[in-house]
């Protein structure tokens, strides 16, 4: 703890500042606010699980598409305004998404499917963007410190953003005259998440733009020297690592609601008290990383979302869902930041951004397929082989994480200096 506290003296005005915005991006659409009602609110407005499942598709589907490109759109405008256009783009989607009441039923899941693509957009803009913002904007001395606080954020913020998003419509049901089967408690709910955003907005706007550290690559970020094998497998261990955290993001609520009959208020509750007890496990990501190292934090955290997801395969008790979801949002609170910083630093610093953006773009991928498919498997064969269709990707990405780490490892020892060209 003493150590930590010297290393947060270390950080500097401009991080601070930009901690705000995945504070609120925790509170509002990451863990917190939309986290815990979307799929509810789909649900009220008569839509079915395979439907929900297209709608978070759509949305993981823009992360994926978008993520290359808005790596490029940050090289181009500055990546301090490239967050500042995810966050008004978060804001708008917020704000429209929950009008779909309002909108003619021929055109309300479009209008659904569109916002929802706008509010990942906005996130794709202001993740890729940040890791080499913060990449620039500390030293190796405080770097891991950092990302676990920006890690750390996520849940805590998302922990208070669960509890008011499961207690607010049951709170404004009362006030309405109306009940928790009808829609109009969670649209007022989500409405609270674009307000929200708002602060980031001003936060960024006080920072000035950063002078990147790294080389200017080309505007399409892919040249001659490029080093694909490198980033297509990072590529690839991002995309199989998100399938079980998409799996349990997006359909522990569903579980609950559907099948377990569990109320509202005590779905978010059970997801913000996951949330917060994922707190200490990504402050601790740095005093892990320097006793074991970054490569075992992150095999251990792999594999272990996978154990996780087996008690929400084979045990039809909300309990076991809880277990279960605590150990997804702790294991990747804990590995997440330590990821994050070795993608970047396993590469030369002017490719960091292209390996944000490829690594995003998967993950946003991953979370797309697993959300797609997922509809259409509880359709077919139930949620028992959804969650251990997330659990085989998990384990997937280990091994070839595993073996990835050890290849580096032997060159590493080798004593061999990989250059850009030939990594």
């Amino acid at each position: 703890m003493l150590d930590f506290s010297q290393r947060l003296r270390l950080f500097s005005r401009d991080v601070w500042l930009y901690l705000i915005t995945p504070a609120l991006i925790g509170f509002t659409i990451f863990g917190g606010i939309y986290t815990v009602l979307l799929n509810l609110y789909l649900l009220r407005l008569g839509y079915t699980p395979s439907f929900v499942g297209l709608v978070n598709a759509a949305g993981f589907a823009t992360l994926a598409v978008t993520a290359l490109p808005t790596g490029a759109v940050g090289r181009k405008i500055g990546v301090r305004r490239a967050m500042i256009l995810g966050m008004l783009l978060i804001m708008a989607g917020c704000g429209l998404l929950p009008m779909a009441e309002f909108i003619p039923v021929g055109l309300r899941q479009g209008w659904l499917l569109v916002m929802y693509a706008v509010i990942q957009l906005g996130m794709t803009l202001h993740i890729v963007n940040s890791q080499p913002f913060l990449m620039d904007a500390t030293t190796p001395v405080e770097r891991s410190h950092v990302f676990s606080v920006q890690v750390a954020l996520w849940p805590l913020a998302g922990f208070v953003g669960s509890m008011i998003g499961g207690l607010l419509p049951g709170l404004l049901a009362p006030l309405l005259g109306i009940g928790l089967e009808d829609a109009a408690p969670y649209r007022y709910t989500l409405l609270l998440a674009a307000v929200m955003v708002l602060p980031g907005v001003w936060a960024l706007m006080q920072i000035p733009e950063p002078k990147p550290t790294h080389r200017t690559i080309l505007a399409g970020g892919v040249s001659a020297n490029t080093p694909l094998l490198l980033i297509t497998l990072l590529a690839a261990i991002s995309y199989l690592r998100g399938g079980g955290e998409g799996v349990g993001r997006t359909f522990f609520n569903i579980y609950l609601d559907e099948q377990l009959g569990i109320p509202t208020a005590q779905i978010g509750s059970l997801f913000a008290f996951a949330q917060l007890l994922a707190v200490p496990s990504a402050l601790l990501a740095p005093t892990l990383v320097h006793r074991w190292g970054k490569e075992r934090i992150i095999l251990w955290g792999t594999f272990g979302v996978a154990l996780s997801l087996l008690p929400m395969a084979f045990i039809a008790d909300w309990r076991a869902i809880a277990v279960g979801m605590l150990g997804i949002l702790v294991l990747t609170s804990v590995s997440r930041g330590p990821l994050m910083i070795y993608m970047q630093e396993v590469v030369d610093p002017q490719w960091r951004p292209l390996v944000a953006g490829a690594t995003t773009m998967t993950f946003g991928l991953s979370w797309f397929t697993t959300a797609l498919s997922g509809g259409y498997i509880i359709a077919a064969f139930g949620y028992r082989e959804l969650f251990l269709f997330g659990a085989l990707l998990n384990v997937a990405g280990g091994f070839l994480l595993w073996g990835f780490l050890a290849a580096h490892q032997r060159r590493q020892l080798s004593g061999s200096v990989v250059g850009a060209g030939d990594r």
